[in-house]
């Protein structure tokens, strides 16, 4: 038996050559493992360990960890509902903020009792530490499976898939997939919770990267679902509602159609914004929030355009121009500047800025140098007419101390976030962050050269501030705009890849890129000349 050196935590480990990341786990006596790193690759707890190296083992606070959890958390609640319910169908519909918005087709209303027994289903399972075993099938054979137990979207999905082997997973005889690897056994998801919302739809809850190994509050955004379930019974209506039959789309030629409908759906909701603050006619400030990447720019420049056709004279802010200067930016914990918290804001200049303006004062707008990080003023200045409305955009617009000296009668507040309705498949879907991060990917890139590692780098401290300085205030909004398009995914493919292909085994970043380039491997490209050019996906692709 060959003896081979293992170091963790500077500790070194003889363990035989062949032996499981799994045993090196337990040797040591760590808990609630994921995964397994060495260098920058991520490995299943089941792989082997072949040579001498460097291991450090991943948990739900990291990012792949979190990952992992997710997956195999909707996998242990699909194999609870399958054995209470055998003939019960399981959706994973969407995230939403902290949770999985997940929905049960059964031959009855479930109840309070009816989610109480899945969760506890599911705590006998984890107990019982039952094995998530690994397939590694043929391209064909998978196919097969899943058309046999008719799933035909994820059957078209492997079929349309470049990989010759699909990996599967089997946990009490269920065999399925969620695109992430699982960890060794059940027990290690042992922190979850269920959140019964009615309409048989659950939230599924656990602890993730900023909440450590805390489950966090589920707060309950009616508003938020409401308008994910609109889009996707749009989706429904176009037979389109899973990621294969927009791949159809693609090869027949037929995706044109589809665009131009998608961005009228876009445009109706703006349309519908434009009448509802004109009707409330004291509004005489629009402020516009959402998390990075979810289309803020456009969509305050396209609000602008409609409002001027009826009438209006529209004045556009941005809040990132008010900054302070750079040298003045607050630090967060890490000794780095804050550029997410709203004393990032010279919060004197903005209110004093809206305050001359609502006052019939001509004002000058500054304009935010990012490369020196200084206010400049190039003598743009602006007064309100009598028709004119006042539109702002930024990361702090729902959150009255941004603005706390004007009236709320004279505000009306807008939320966009891009909720995705396109769904992989009835088990998969596009998560809002994943994205939100590939928009974000592809304009660094375009607008700053900023490489996929410094966006990834960047990612987590932003995702930080959205969920300090946004969410919490969500449940203030007037209105809620989806910028998402259901086809944009295989347009920013061709944007991304590249990208994500030019990240080394050497970046810390490397395991992240790659999971995301598996993830667009399904994905049909979309030739970005079909793209509008007043588009919100033009806001990235340029």
């Amino acid at each position: 038996m060959q003896e081979i050196l293992v170091t963790y935590e500077n500790t070194e480990y003889k363990v035989a050559k062949g032996s499981l990341f799994i045993d090196l786990a337990k040797k040591i006596g760590l808990k609630n493992t994921l995964a397994a790193k060495v260098g920058n690759e991520v490995f299943s707890l089941d792989s082997k360990i072949l040579g001498n190296c460097t291991v450090s083992f991943l948990d739900v606070t990291t990012l792949p960890g979190y990952k992992i959890y997710q997956g195999a958390l909707k996998f242990l609640f699909f194999v609870a509902v399958k054995e209470l319910y055998e003939d019960a169908e399981v959706l994973f519909l969407h995230s939403v903020p902290k949770g999985i918005l997940s929905e049960i087709h059964v031959t009855k209303n479930l109840t309070g009792e009816d989610i109480s027994k899945i969760k506890g289903k599911m705590a006998e399972i984890v107990e019982r530490k039952e094995r998530i075993y690994r397939y590694h099938l043929d391209n064909q054979d998978a196919f097969h499976y899943f058309m046999n137990h008719d799933e035909d979207e994820k059957a078209y999905n492997i079929q349309n898939t470049p990989k010759e082997v699909v990996t599967m997973y089997r946990l009490c005889n269920h065999l399925n997939y969620f695109y992430t690897m699982m960890p060794y056994d059940t027990g290690v998801i042992n922190r979850f919770e269920l959140v019964f919302i009615g309409r048989n739809r659950i939230v599924l809850v656990c602890p993730n990267v900023t909440s450590g190994n805390n489950i966090p509050e589920y707060v309950h955004y009616e508003n938020i679902v409401a308008n994910f379930m609109a889009t996707k019974k749009w989706l429904r209506k176009m037979q389109t509602p899973y990621l294969s039959q927009m791949n159809y789309l693609v090869s027949t030629s037929k995706i044109q159609d589809f665009i131009s409908s998608n961005e009228i759906l876009y445009e109706a909701d703006l349309l519908a914004a434009c009448d509802k603050i004109i009707s409330l006619r004291d509004v005489k400030l629009v402020l516009i929030a959402g998390p990075s990447s979810s289309g803020k720019t456009t969509t305050m420049k396209r609000l602008s355009a409609i409002l001027r056709s009826r009438g209006f004279d529209p004045i556009g802010l941005s809040t990132d121009d008010f900054f302070v200067n750079r040298k003045e930016t607050p630090k967060n914990e890490n000794g780095d500047y804050d550029y997410e918290c709203l004393q990032a804001i010279d919060l004197e200049l903005f209110n004093g800025t809206l305050q001359k303006l609502m006052n019939g004062e001509e004002v000058e707008l500054p304009e935010y140098d990012f490369v020196n990080g200084e206010k400049i003023f190039k003598g743009k200045k602006v007064k309100l007419k009598d028709n004119s409305l006042l539109l702002v955009e930024g990361l702090h617009c729902l959150n009255d101390d941004l603005i706390p000296y004007i009236e709320a009668k004279y505000k009306f507040k807008i939320y966009l976030s891009p909720f995705i309705p396109l769904n992989i498949d009835r088990h998969n879907y596009i998560s809002t962050l994943d994205l939100r991060l590939i928009r974000r990917i592809v304009r660094d890139n375009r607008t700053r050269g900023k490489s996929v590692s410094q966006t990834i780098a960047e990612w987590q401290i932003v995702r930080s501030g959205e969920e300090k300085y946004i969410f919490p205030y969500v449940y203030q909004a007037d209105m809620i705009i989806n910028t998402a398009l259901a086809y944009e995914i295989g347009v920013l493919k061709v944007y991304a890849d590249p990208l994500l292909f030019s990240v080394g085994v050497d970046s810390i970043y490397y395991s992240e890129s790659r999971r995301l380039i598996d993830y667009l491997q399904v994905f049909f490209t979309i030739p970005s000349e079909y793209v509008p050019k007043d588009s919100v996906l033009r806001e990235f692709i340029g």
